[in-house]
């Protein structure tokens, strides 16, 4: 099955990006993956433009997308 990249519309805090990129890598905890970021924008700065690049080019998932998931 091909996985594609989507932002995550259950496990957002801002727009979903990081839980959508730790979805499409497999990653349990989106966690570590918002810190870095965070970590990374507080740092170099140039991460919120990628971020904010991300939120525009990156769909919203399905809302059958979870359900396929599951099963």
């Amino acid at each position: 099955m091909k996985r594609k990249l989507y932002r995550s519309v259950a496990n957002r805090k801002i727009a979903g990006v990081c839980a959508g990129l730790a979805d499409f890598f497999g990653i349990e905890d989106v966690t570590p993956l918002r810190l870095a970021w965070a970590l990374l924008t507080l740092l170099a700065g140039l991460s919120i433009w990628v971020y904010l690049l991300c939120w525009i080019v990156i769909p919203n998932e399905p809302s059958d997308h979870r359900i396929i998931d599951e099963q």
